[in-house]
C-alpha cells in the first residue's frame, strides 16, 4: 500500500477511534454491503409489474400534477 493512502486511512482511522484494521474492515463490510451500479440493473431488470414507457409515465404524472 503506498505510504501516503497508509497514512490517510490510519487518520481516518483515528478519527473514528478505530485502528487500522477495524477502520478498514468496517468499510470493505460497508462497501459489500453496497450493491453495485450493475448489481441495481441486474435486480431492476427481474422485476415484474407495471410497463408504462418513460413517455407514458412522465404523461401520467403530468396529468396527476396538473389535474389532481
Amino acid at each position: 500500500m503506498p505510504d501516503d493512502v497508509h497514512a490517510i486511512l490510519g487518520r481516518r482511522g483515528a478519527a473514528a477511534e478505530q485502528s487500522l484494521q477495524e477502520y478498514l474492515r468496517a468499510e470493505l463490510i460497508a462497501q459489500a454491503r453496497q450493491p453495485t451500479v450493475e448489481e441495481v440493473f441486474d435486480r431492476i431488470s427481474q422485476r415484474t409489474g407495471g410497463s408504462l414507457s418513460l413517455e407514458e409515465a412522465v404523461e401520467a404524472v403530468r396529468e396527476d400534477r396538473d389535474h389532481g
